[in-house]
């Protein structure tokens, strides 16, 4: 991720995935160790360049210099806090699914977890990527053959007027209920119900992770990206029905038995958002709505 800046913004979801890797793990200690190994699996797959997001030769780095190991270097845990100074200057607006909440959290998360990496080097790189979605737009959206794709800012707002999320609850029970009832349509736009999870997780975990403000200042942005998703059609009879998985991917026969897709940028986003969901379902008081987004979120999971 520290080095991600040298590609583009997009390029971070690589390094992302990886970090998402290791917090569901580390939140789920009891995992069969095929599981593990399920995820250990698809991470070997994206440091591998199995999914790209960027032209090497054009930028100048390949993806497998973007894991190179880091040079030696004094570390400055106290330098985290830049991190979130950047996102700062950007989160008061949706950039791009979502994308600079993202990375900024799950880059923290890491630092904090592992200070011996905080060098000026990597928290540079990460502020870097970050600053980099200063300026962006909200990302764009599919309306099907006749329309074509149009950029969120171009949009009109609802004519429903949405009072900002009260609390974290608020915008917890709010992706809840759009996870349980869209997830088996097939809208295309604004980084899918994938961006809208893993968005919510990272506001949810810059709250724990000491940024309390800084997360109540995005959720107006967050109510923005539900608000276009709530503006897509549903395009199943253009583009196909949605697919559901079999297993969960808390079990062996999701990772030994189901077919997984790894197109259309599922290797890192199955990773991504089998961390940030579990961060939201953490969050779901009621136990039958609960196993009502579990059962939604295997749409995600195919």
């Amino acid at each position: 991720m520290a080095r991600a800046w040298r590609a583009n913004t997009m390029s971070g979801h690589l390094g992302a995935a990886l970090v998402a890797g290791y917090c569901f793990a580390d939140g789920h200690r009891d995992l069969d160790p095929r599981v593990r190994s399920g995820i250990a699996g698809e991470l070997d797959r994206i440091t591998a360049g199995e999914e790209t997001w960027f032209d090497s030769d054009a930028v100048g780095i390949t993806v497998a210099q973007l894991f190179e190991p880091f040079p030696d270097a004094p570390v400055h845990p106290e330098l985290v806090d830049s991190i979130a100074d950047a996102l700062s200057g950007n989160i008061d607006a949706l950039r791009q699914s979502g994308h600079n909440v993202i990375f900024c959290a799950i880059a923290i998360r890491a630092l904090r977890d592992y200070p011996q990496l905080a060098t000026s080097y990597v928290v540079n790189g990460i502020c870097k990527l970050v600053e980099g979605f200063n300026g962006e737009h909200p990302g764009r959206l599919y309306f099907g053959e006749e329309h074509g794709w149009v950029r969120g800012d171009e949009v009109p707002p609802s004519a429903d007027d949405m009072p900002l999320y009260e609390d974290e609850q608020a915008m917890v029970q709010a992706v809840a209920g759009q996870l349980i009832d869209t997830s088996s349509e097939r809208r295309q736009g604004v980084g899918g119900l994938w961006h809208i999870i893993n968005h919510t997780a990272a506001l949810i975990d810059l709250s724990r992770l000491g940024y309390g403000d800084l997360a109540r200042r995005g959720y107006a942005a967050h109510q923005h990206h539900l608000e276009l998703w709530g503006a897509l059609p549903n395009l199943a009879d253009e583009l196909g029905p949605m697919v559901r998985a079999e297993h969960d991917p808390r079990t062996p026969e999701y990772w030994t038995t189901e077919p997984l897709r790894r197109d259309r940028a599922l290797l890192t986003h199955r990773i991504k958002t089998l961390y940030g969901f579990h961060v939201l379902a953490g969050l779901i008081d009621d136990e039958a709505r609960r196993e009502a987004a579990e059962q939604a979120f295997l749409y995600l999971m195919a």
